[in-house]
């Protein structure tokens, strides 16, 4: 005589299953994205329209100025070029007070990976210093990952100087910022509307005697 199957073993199979793609990972991997409660500051920043303004931002600080710096090899310390970069940066930071910078420290494939990500590290931390010396607050600047040699720009396994780098990115906006627009916010988001105006697009005419449409 043949069992009858159970719900409860309906539900087990039904739960492998869905499980499958995620058994050989860790717990929790297929919604963390590399950072407790990331999805949901995604998720709020999208929301609140706040993540399209960071990513115009980002966009404009890196055609203004050079978000980017290079090191010597295994060093961590600014060259003159790199400090000239950075007072560039500063400036810019400067007319954006409620805006938040993240660096980022990346090496070259010199070396093992634990040492790589410690001396990117390093490298950020020691371009949000020089930062901070030109008059911007510590509170708005991030120097927390580093993403070593795994993101080259050029890729080989030798020295490298293009890949000995910092990145600086608008990260974000600070905690209890006033929601209405000062003047500089004012005009960003007047050059956004203005541009978006301007872009190329199609004009549809509907000639409703004829029942059909044309495109100019």
């Amino acid at each position: 005589m043949r069992k009858p199957i159970t719900l409860l073993t309906v539900s087990a199979v039904m739960g492998l299953s869905a499980c499958t793609g995620d058994f050989h990972r860790e717990a929790g991997a297929s919604i963390d994205e590399g950072g407790f409660g990331n999805p949901t500051m995604n998720n709020h920043l999208v929301h609140t329209g706040q993540r399209n303004q960071i990513i115009n931002l980002s966009r404009q600080f890196a055609a203004e100025v050079p978000s980017t710096v290079n090191f010597a090899f295994n060093r961590a310390e600014l060259d003159e070029s790199a400090r000239t970069a950075l007072r560039q940066q500063a400036a810019w930071i400067q007319q954006y007070p409620y805006v938040r910078f993240r660096v980022y420290g990346h090496t070259d494939k010199v070396g093992s990976d634990s040492y790589n990500r410690s001396l990117g590290l390093r490298r950020a931390r020691t371009v949000v210093n020089y930062l901070v010396s030109q008059g911007i607050s510590r509170s708005r600047l991030e120097a927390v990952v580093s993403f070593g040699e795994t993101q080259p720009l050029i890729v080989t396994e030798g020295r490298e100087r293009r890949n000995r780098r910092t990145v600086t990115e608008v990260s974000g906006f600070l905690k209890g910022r006033p929601q209405r627009l000062d003047g500089k916010y004012a005009l960003f988001q007047y050059e956004e509307y203005i541009t978006s105006a301007t872009e190329p697009h199609d004009t549809v005419i509907i000639d409703e005697n004829a029942g059909q449409t044309e495109e100019r």
